[in-house]
């Protein structure tokens, strides 16, 4: 039984002997078609990078590292292909394995060290350099760097002293040589913003704050405070972009969630205002714009463009003393800006206020000399100032300039008829009377007949010959005649009897 065992396990042993021949023979043939595969990969890698093709150069390259994991070169020269392609994050790794596989490779050691000094990592590109110098003591390229990061690091200590002491201005001012030399470290970048935002420049803050989005892996703070920042600056589109990054990072982030939620609602509702303004529905739009000063009352941007918005409505609407006012508080908050004294302007225009609205546009051609309906709003503010001195029909009726035809029709009746000629016994009074009730009858033919009241609106009275160069409405050349086919008043032994249906 003991001799029958031996024999069984004599066999086992003699049939796994063979198995791991035939494994040798099948792994060395593996091999030797796996090392070709490679040649060639690592051959079209060459070639294409020669050709500027990095991408497909990088595919190559990726096939010849998973094909053989022990070849330093093959790493060393995917790493080229990184920095080629602007990823230094992916290429420092590569170098990293090329160093552990062969630790005297200076090259690697000092490509490693110029992509940590970029990177801000001064200790560490201080060792590289330091290595390589001990390999090569004549590499200039390696003294030169290690020089570099002795500078980076004593500025770094500059600049955190001086921005312990609050003196912000002094540390942008260090920042300045800190990030040209180290312009992919976002320790760098972050603390330059935040001194930006202390003096603030928040522009300033998101030119460097962009970057870091990219620098540093899930880098959702950098992202909430570029949301902000845009958010503070009115920019609520951009806000509202730059907190959907953060969420895609982490959509349980409470802090990005809770200003979405804030930057979401306040965008519909200025973006629901201003549709409404531009379908002319003027009252839905300042209730929207209300409502918006409510949802953000602490950032100034929106206080301001909400009232900006608010006295636009207004003056459109034709409330002219609502305008007025809203303009004017619109104006104390932000005096640069000429749409809101063109608003203004236009409601002074409505309360036959004509200095007023020259005033303004002048104010705001000063702002902006090349806007054409400035200057255009001017010109017309200046033909009615003149007009007004002359004749103005909506004052002879005592009518707003946005009167209705129904009611410049009543205010017309009551004063023809309160300034008949008949009415009035005396040579003198009546002369007055006449006088007075052509005018009347003037500005009714003006004011209902919508072509020449346009005409008149935009500063030209269709009744004066020096307006119409001696031709237009039926006024002729006196503007006291008659504007009719006959004067009523022409013979003394005529009596006009006035209808009033």
């Amino acid at each position: 039984m003991e001799a029958g065992r031996r024999r069984g396990l004599s066999g086992i042993v003699s049939s796994l002997s063979l198995l791991c021949v035939i494994l040798d023979l099948q792994l060395d043939g593996l091999l030797g078609a796996s090392h070709a595969e490679i040649e060639q990969h690592l051959e079209m890698g060459r070639k294409l990078l020669a050709a500027g093709q990095l991408a497909e150069a990088l595919s190559h390259y990726h096939s010849a590292v998973e094909g053989d994991s022990k070849n330093y070169l093959t790493y060393y020269k995917r790493a080229a292909v990184f920095l080629a392609l602007g990823k230094s994050k992916s290429a420092l790794p590569d170098l990293t394995k090329a160093i552990q596989l062969k630790p005297d490779f200076l090259a690697a050691r000092l490509q490693r060290g110029n992509i940590l000094l970029k990177q801000g990592s001064a200790q560490e590109a201080r060792e590289d350099f330091e290595a390589v110098l001990l390999g090569n003591p004549g590499n200039e390229e390696a003294r030169s760097q290690l020089a570099l990061t002795g500078e980076l690091e004593r500025l770094s200590e500059d600049a955190q002293a001086a921005y312990r002491q609050r003196d912000y201005q002094g540390t942008v001012t260090v920042m300045e040589r800190v990030i040209e030399l180290s312009p992919w470290d976002p320790d760098a970048r972050e603390l330059r913003a935040a001194c930006f935002i202390e003096l603030g420049e928040p522009r300033k803050a998101i030119q460097d704050l962009n970057p870091t989005t990219k620098l540093r892996n899930d880098n959702r703070a950098a992202f909430l405070q570029l949301s902000r920042l845009h958010y503070s600056l009115g920019e609520h589109p951009d806000s509202l972009s730059q907190v959907r990054e953060c969420l895609k990072l982490d959509q349980d982030d409470q802090e990005c969630f809770s200003h979405y939620k804030q930057v979401k609602k306040l965008s519909k509702q200025l973006e629901s205002a201003e549709h409404s303004i531009s379908e002319q529905r003027y009252e839905d739009a300042i209730e929207k714009y209300e409502a918006a000063m409510k949802t953000e009352p602490n950032v100034p941007f929106y206080t301001t463009r909400a009232k900006e918005r608010i006295c636009h409505c207004l003056s459109r609407s034709k409330r002219a003393r609502e305008a007025i006012e809203a303009c004017s508080e619109a104006h104390q908050r932000d005096p640069r800006n000429i749409f809101i004294l063109r608003d203004r302007a236009e409601a002074f225009i409505l309360n036959q206020e004509y200095e007023k609205a020259v005033e303004d546009y002048q104010e705001a051609r000063e702002f902006d000399a090349e806007n054409q309906e400035i200057r255009e709003g001017l010109e017309r503010a200046q033909k009615l100032l003149k007009q007004s001195q002359k004749r103005d029909y909506y004052k002879i009726l005592g009518v707003h300039r946005n009167a209705n035809k129904q009611e410049i029709t009543k205010a017309y009746r009551k004063l023809a008829q309160q300034w008949h000629p008949d009415n009035f016994q005396s040579e003198g009074q009546k002369k007055e009377a006449e006088k007075r009730f052509i005018d009347i009858a003037s500005a009714k033919e003006v004011l209902t007949d919508p072509e020449m009241r346009q005409k008149f609106d935009a500063g030209e009275d269709p009744l004066d010959p020096e307006s119409q160069q001696g031709g237009g409405g039926g006024g002729g050349g006196n503007p006291n005649s008659w504007p009719f086919e006959f004067n009523p008043f022409g013979s003394g032994n005529f009596h006009f009897k006035f209808n009033y249906n």
